[in-house]
């Protein structure tokens, strides 16, 4: 993929976090500069979204762990898990009690 390929696809992912974020009641906080996403919940906890442009990866750090996504046949997948980047993000607001699809 090259390096075209790789930002837009990122910047794919970096809209649709957003736009969840826009339609949500939930008391979140974010702060999204194109290469990292910051978002905090009410209770202090935060959820990093990170642009990883070397590896061409899409990084999540929360409380329970970190977690590495790269595109593939038009999914962002994890190596270790063979998790999906959304399905992980959905898992990590259900963790602080926000019920949120994306």
């Amino acid at each position: 993929m090259t390096e075209h390929e790789f930002n837009t696809a990122a910047d794919a992912v970096f809209q649709r976090i957003e736009e969840a974020l826009e339609h949500d009641n939930h008391d979140i906080d974010y702060d999204n500069n194109g290469v990292v996403m910051e978002i905090e919940f009410g209770n202090g906890s935060k959820i990093i979204v990170n642009r990883h442009q070397p590896n061409q990866e899409i990084w999540l750090a929360a409380k329970s762990g970190g977690f590495h996504y790269a595109l593939h046949a038009g999914s962002w997948q994890s190596a270790r898990d063979s998790s999906e980047l959304f399905t992980q993000l959905t898992s990590l607001f259900a963790e602080q009690n926000v019920a949120l699809q994306f």
